[in-house]
């Protein structure tokens, strides 16, 4: 077997048992066109089973060398293990060379947030005279009201909003469903654009149950509302480095320095660990010392 054929072995392994998205994939597969284009550079023709961990190691020296962050590093050597933990349980071989290698140490980086007055300003400068001005600003209401990933933006369904139980279905990473809350405001523009705006659009068949749609009638790409926000914030004058995931960011954040439960926004982030929405509060000190001075005994004042 050469390299390809393992390749689609994994890939069909990530997406029938692990029902990854296709992005996840297609990152795990980049990753691993990556170690064979470095094996080609040094003529070596080691199948999976023949590398031992020195030439992983090599590997990842090279992929430092190119200048790759370290977040960049350390998902390339994820992408390994997976690929070699799926040999290992296929029983396509019987020792993991990579069960050794290490990732950078990664610093974390936390993101930009938006306050209210920057989202409001952000909404102030939808042009709601235009047809997706309404549209628009549903999508941002949205992202910021529920924390809604931009695929799961992009993925919502008509027949999964509950307006009466102020609840939004969605699907998330590894085609895992939740409930998330509909705000008020984001369930009265949804409700605005769909009844004055997509209800005029022309729909492409297979099209119909999809929420926000293009002048075209089919769903919206990832990269539209990417740009959308960005010529937003341009307008608009916000200098911030600005997302779809930056709503999602403000979203968790606010609701933490609000006092709300760590538990609570992990549930709503669809998040397994805990310690993946701790990354999500990004608290300021003089919000830390007020809640030591709220809650603390010996911080009280009396």
């Amino acid at each position: 077997m050469n390299w390809q054929s393992y390749q689609n072995g994994f890939k069909a392994y990530m997406q029938l048992e692990r029902s990854l998205s296709a992005n996840s994939v297609e990152a795990y597969l980049h990753d691993l066109n990556k170690l064979e284009q470095f094996l080609a550079l040094q003529k070596n023709n080691s199948s999976p089973q023949q590398l031992e961990l020195k030439t992983l190691k090599d590997f990842v020296q090279w992929i430092n060398e190119l200048g790759m962050t370290e977040f960049s590093q350390a998902r390339i050597i994820s992408g390994i293990k997976a690929f070699y933990k799926y040999l290992l349980m296929e029983d396509l071989m019987d020792k993991n060379p990579a069960e050794l290698l290490e990732a950078p140490k990664l610093k974390r980086k936390l993101p930009d947030t938006l306050d209210l007055p920057d989202i409001e300003l952000l909404i102030s400068g939808i042009d709601l005279s235009k047809p997706e001005g309404e549209r628009n600003r549903a999508i941002i209401e949205t992202l910021y009201g529920s924390g809604l990933r931009v695929s799961e933006l992009t993925e919502l369904k008509i027949s999964n909003i509950y307006f009466d139980s102020a609840f939004l279905k969605v699907v998330g990473k590894g085609n895992k469903e939740r409930l998330v809350p509909l705000g008020s405001h984001a369930a009265k523009y949804i409700n605005i654009y769909l009844q004055n705006v997509r209800h005029h659009v022309v729909i492409k068949k297979g099209q119909e149950d999809f929420v926000f749609l293009n002048n075209r009638g089919s769903k919206l790409s990832r990269v539209m509302i990417f740009l959308m926000i960005k010529k937003l914030a341009d307008y608009v004058g916000i200098k911030k480095t600005i997302s779809p995931h930056t709503f999602r960011h403000s979203f968790a954040t606010h609701l933490v320095e609000g006092g709300a439960d760590l538990r609570a926004v992990q549930e709503m982030l669809g998040h397994e660990s805990i310690t993946t929405t701790e990354i999500y509060t990004h608290l300021d000190r003089n919000y830390l010392r007020q809640t030591l001075i709220d809650f603390h005994p010996r911080f009280k004042k009396h």
